[in-house]
């Protein structure tokens, strides 16, 4: 049973969707860390981003997806990744127009990165494109 767990994993981390889960929840970690070291608004943006990439690489790396059928996933996944481009877009301009520390500084130019990963994440996503 743990041979299919960690193989299912490594197979998961593996594919272009396991990949951009992995690196938006690094992202979602760092942008965290540095929004709470300059300015506390924006955490819940980010928090709340990482718990969902958290659940949804949980949902697809234990198969939860194929068995769980009133969700729909792929629509669920691409309004996540949608919503979270767009707020990561309107957050970090305005914390890069409103200049700060340095720490605020980075934190918006790598919301902006986040930004064009969920909107990468979300034309992959459509489910009009499959």
């Amino acid at each position: 049973m743990a041979d299919f767990q960690r193989n299912s994993c490594t197979n998961f981390l593996c594919t272009q969707k396991g990949m951009l889960l992995f690196v938006e929840i690094i992202l979602c970690l760092v942008i965290l860390t540095l929004y709470g070291a300059s300015t506390s608004g924006y955490i819940s943006l980010s928090l709340i981003e990482l718990i969902l990439a958290i659940i949804f690489f949980i949902i697809y790396t234990c198969d939860l997806h194929t068995r769980i059928q009133f969700i729909h996933w792929p629509w669920t996944d691409f309004f996540r990744s949608l919503i979270a481009a767009i707020i990561y877009l309107i957050t970090s301009i305005i914390v890069l127009v409103e200049r700060g520390y340095r720490s605020r500084i980075v934190a918006g130019i790598l919301g902006l990165i986040a930004a064009a990963l969920f909107s990468y994440d979300a034309s992959i996503t459509c489910p009009m494109r499959q």
